[in-house]
C-alpha cells in the first residue's frame, strides 16, 4: 500500500523530538551564511546569488537526466534580473523556460501559489510541448490514457519503478487540498497552527512528488516549490546554497528514501531527518565555496 492509499492522506506526522537537534543545526548555519552575505558588500553577494542559481537550475535538471549549458543558465538569469554581467551568451527556449520557472518561484516566493501558476511553470519547462521525442500533455493534470502514472529512475530500458502515483481522475482535489495547505494563513498563525517553515519545505516535496500530477517535470516543480518555501523560511528571494546540487550528489538516497516514504506510514519523520541532513551539507558545501 502507497501512503496516498491510505486513509489518514494526506494527514503526515512526525516527531518534533527527534527532528529537533538536525534543525538547529540548519537553522543555526542558515543564519550563519546569510548573515555572512549581509556583510560581503552588493556585487559579491550578487555574484554569489547567480551562481548559486546557476547550480540550483542546472543540477534540478541533471536529477531527471536532462541537462543545460551552464553559460546560457546564468546568461538567462542575468539577463532576466537586469545584471551587468560579462560575457552572457544566448540561450535555448527551453533553458529560457526553466530560468522562468526557478526565478517565479523563487523572487515571488511572497506569492499564493495556485494551479494556473503551476500551469505556467509547466508550460515553461516544456515549450515544445514534448519531453524529449514524446509528445505530452502540456499545462495540464496528466490522464492516464497510457496507463497509471509510475515513478521510475535510471536510463531507458533499465529503469527503476519505484512506486505509482494517484489516479489522474482525483489530482484536482489532490492538488486543491495541497494547495490549501501550502500557501500562508492568517487564521493559522492566529492559532498557532503554523507548520515549521524549514520543515514545510521538505514536507512539500515530498507531497507533491507523491501526487505526481504531470505528465513530467514532477520532480522539477517539486524543488521548485521546495525552494519557494525555503525562500519564505529565510525570508529573502537570495538563494545561496543548493538543495538541488546536494540532491544530485545524493541521488541514490534521493530517491530510495522516497521510495521507502511512499511504501510507509504517514509518519515521515526519517524523510524529514534525511531532507534536513540534506540541507545541512547543502549549507555546508555552499559555505566552502563562498569562502
Amino acid at each position: 500500500m502507497y501512503i496516498h492509499q491510505r486513509k489518514e492522506w494526506p494527514t503526515f506526522i512526525w516527531d518534533n523530538k527527534a527532528l529537533l537537534v538536525p534543525l538547529s543545526n540548519v537553522r543555526n548555519l542558515q543564519g550563519k551564511l546569510l548573515g555572512k552575505m549581509e556583510a560581503i558588500g552588493f556585487s559579491l553577494k550578487e555574484e554569489a546569488f547567480l551562481e548559486t542559481l546557476t547550480v540550483d537550475v542546472v543540477k534540478s535538471n541533471e536529477i531527471e537526466g536532462a541537462f543545460l549549458d551552464a553559460d546560457q543558465v546564468r546568461s538567462s538569469i542575468a539577463r532576466r534580473l537586469g545584471m551587468d554581467v560579462p560575457g552572457l551568451v544566448a540561450s535555448d527556449r527551453n533553458v529560457e523556460g526553466v530560468v522562468e520557472m526557478m526565478l517565479d518561484a523563487t523572487q515571488n516566493f511572497n506569492k499564493d501559489l495556485t494551479e494556473d501558476r503551476l500551469f505556467g511553470w509547466h508550460s515553461a519547462l516544456f515549450p515544445t510541448g514534448r519531453s524529449g521525442i514524446r509528445k505530452i500533455l502540456v499545462g495540464d493534470w496528466r490522464d492516464d490514457t497510457e496507463g497509471p502514472m509510475q515513478v521510475v529512475s535510471g536510463p531507458m530500458g533499465k529503469e527503476r519503478v519505484h512506486y505509482e502515483a494517484p489516479s489522474s481522475k482525483i489530482i484536482d482535489n489532490e492538488i486543491k487540498q495541497f494547495l490549501e495547505w501550502f500557501n500562508p494563513d492568517k487564521s493559522k498563525v492566529e492559532k498557532n497552527e503554523v507548520i515549521e517553515p524549514v520543515l514545510k519545505s521538505g514536507i512539500a516535496h515530498l507531497w507533491f512528488v507523491t501526487i505526481h500530477p504531470f505528465d513530467d517535470g514532477n520532480g522539477r516543480i517539486a524543488r521548485a516549490i521546495a525552494d519557494m518555501q525555503l525562500c519564505r523560511a529565510d525570508g529573502t528571494p537570495y538563494r545561496f546554497y543548493s538543495m538541488s546540487a546536494q540532491i544530485e550528489r545524493q541521488k541514490e538516497e534521493y530517491y530510495d528514501i522516497l521510495e521507502m516514504s511512499q511504501k510507509g506510514s504517514m509518519n515521515i519523520t526519517e524523510w524529514l531527518t534525511w531532507y534536513l541532513s540534506c540541507m545541512l551539507n547543502a549549507l555546508e558545501s555552499s559555505e566552502l565555496l563562498l569562502s
